[in-house]
């Protein structure tokens, strides 16, 4: 099975070729932390599974929807000097932030690089292993580490980070960041407010899920021959569960990840949520998939059991609850 992505598409560019001293919280997320007990401005922090030591960051970039939401979050916006939005992110005006990106400057509509950050005199970068640093393009924490410009990655996409993986559930893994996050910019409580209210709300929709068996849900995100789709190591998946349907490809222990009609149609979905992104709207998926002999018989096709999924819902970031709680509501309505 091809794990990389299509050129066409931020993530699989991205990948193309190849996507402690504290106790810790009780949510359980685990942001071990080192300090020197001195008042210092360094804390250690583990940047996927190795610690690092960092100083509150001034001047931070931040990669896609995702990294700027969880730290204008967390109130962190004077600590951001910019971002980098590739194209299929949709327009900032649409975020719950929107005054938060307003203050800070857009330095790039295309994939993270190293030029960008370097002239931007950054101290801190925030993007995801193999969606945003890259072997491949040459942005990488060691890279960056060696022009002492410190980094960050969304533990969501640590699994297969070199060295040094970390392997957690989705929501975990956002929970776990913004903690760590709260830790390198000393702004613990706050973090703690924020992942407090993000999990009480995600157990409000895992409480009213429908009840008995649960609905076969396929995600579908793009390509025509061959489908590209959420495995269990992308937030769709904790989506999808919590919200009590079943992801037919959560046993892949992958990201966005290829596979075959023939094994979407095996599975008989009974939902189809369409990642909604870039310059093929979510409208135009579905009449593919109305029209295309392969998939026009599916159930959830049969019966127009369509919803569509924003892009900043999908990737890592405070906005996968709002996702959880509109497709939460869209199934307890469904199975009536």
């Amino acid at each position: 099975m091809p794990l990389a992505r299509p050129l066409n598409h931020p993530w699989r560019r991205a990948v193309a070729g190849s996507t402690a001293a504290a106790a810790l919280l009780l949510s359980g997320c685990g942001a071990d932390v080192v300090t020197d007990g001195k008042k210092s401005e360094k804390t250690t922090v583990k940047r996927c599974g190795e610690p690092v030591e960092y100083t509150v960051p001034k001047r931070t970039v931040a990669y896609e929807g995702g990294s700027a939401d969880k730290l204008f979050s967390l109130g962190l916006t004077d600590h951001v000097h910019g971002y980098v939005m590739p194209p299929a992110n949709p327009p900032v005006k649409e975020s719950p932030w929107a005054s938060e990106y307003a203050k800070v400057k857009k330095l790039s509509d295309d994939l993270l690089n190293k030029e960008v950050v370097v002239d931007a005199k950054a101290d801190f970068v925030v993007a995801g292993w193999n969606s945003g640093f890259s072997d491949q393009r040459g942005i990488t924490p060691e890279i960056l580490d060696k022009l002492k410009i410190q980094s960050f990655m969304h533990t969501e996409s640590c699994y297969n980070y070199p060295k040094h993986p970390e392997k957690k559930k989705p929501f975990e893994a956002l929970y776990t960041d913004l903690e760590r996050l709260g830790k390198i910019f000393k702004v613990e409580e706050k973090a703690r407010k924020v992942v407090d209210d993000l999990k009480r709300r995600e157990k409000a929709v895992e409480a009213k899920a429908p009840k008995g068996s649960p609905v076969p849900v396929f995600l579908y995100d793009s390509g025509t021959d061959q489908p590209f789709t959420a495995g269990g190591q992308v937030p769709p998946d904790d989506i999808i569960g919590k919200a009590g349907g079943k992801n037919i490809f959560s046993s892949l222990g992958q990201r966005w990840t290829q596979v075959n009609w023939e094994s979407v149609t095996k599975a008989e979905p009974e939902v189809v949520v369409i990642l909604d992104y870039g310059d093929k709207p979510a409208k135009k998926k579905i009449e593919f998939l109305k029209k295309s002999p392969q998939t026009r018989e599916l159930p959830a096709v049969k019966k127009n059991n369509f919803f569509i999924l924003d892009y900043n819902e999908g990737i890592s970031g405070p906005r996968n609850i709002d996702g959880l709680e509109r497709f939460g509501k869209y199934l307890r309505e469904l199975t009536r």
